[in-house]
């Protein structure tokens, strides 16, 4: 069997191409005099590139969305010197400092129809597949009161949930 037949080759949805085609219309319209628009360009084979999705096409529609950064902070506490011979030497440390969000958040926090709706990203493509504990307590407390919590696999799947909870 070779390498080609193992792996699955990505290809883009329909609504990753409904994405660029109403980013491409919105950036025409918006700068009428510029000959050579670029056409924007998306993916959803990264947990990072489908994050963008959500995120482009709910504020194309004129909702608000978020990304929630959960991971903490860097603090650099390294100094660099050289001596007289031209040795550059580093002392010090890097510290990581503890985000002082919730644990568990979600990924992305959005208002759509005046609705609080958390979105969590599990790109199907990446092995970032579940969630963890904290996560789904996350998620009962949204749920307890009254907010929408899904779970994001691919862009198709919130576009479909999307556009369906927009005809509501």
């Amino acid at each position: 069997m070779s390498l080609q037949a193992k792996t699955k080759r990505y290809v883009k949805s329909e609504a990753i191409k409904e994405l660029e085609n109403l980013e491409f219309e919105l950036q025409k319209a918006k700068y009428p005099n510029f000959r050579y628009p670029v056409k924007p360009k998306h993916t959803d084979a990264t947990t990072n590139g489908l994050t963008k999705c959500v995120i482009s096409y709910i504020k194309l529609n004129g909702f608000h969305a978020e990304r929630i950064n959960s991971t903490g902070a860097i603090k650099d506490n390294r100094k660099t010197s050289t001596d007289v011979l031209g040795n550059i030497r580093t002392i010090g440390s890097v510290q990581w400092i503890k985000s002082n969000t919730q644990t568990g958040t979600s990924d992305i926090s959005a208002t759509i129809r005046g609705r609080s709706v958390k979105i969590e990203i599990k790109c199907f493509y990446s092995g970032d597949r579940y969630q963890s504990e904290s996560q789904k307590e996350y998620q009962r407390q949204i749920e307890k009161s009254g907010g929408i919590y899904i779970i994001v696999r691919t862009f198709e799947d919130f576009y479909n949930w999307f556009n369906a909870f927009i005809k509501q």
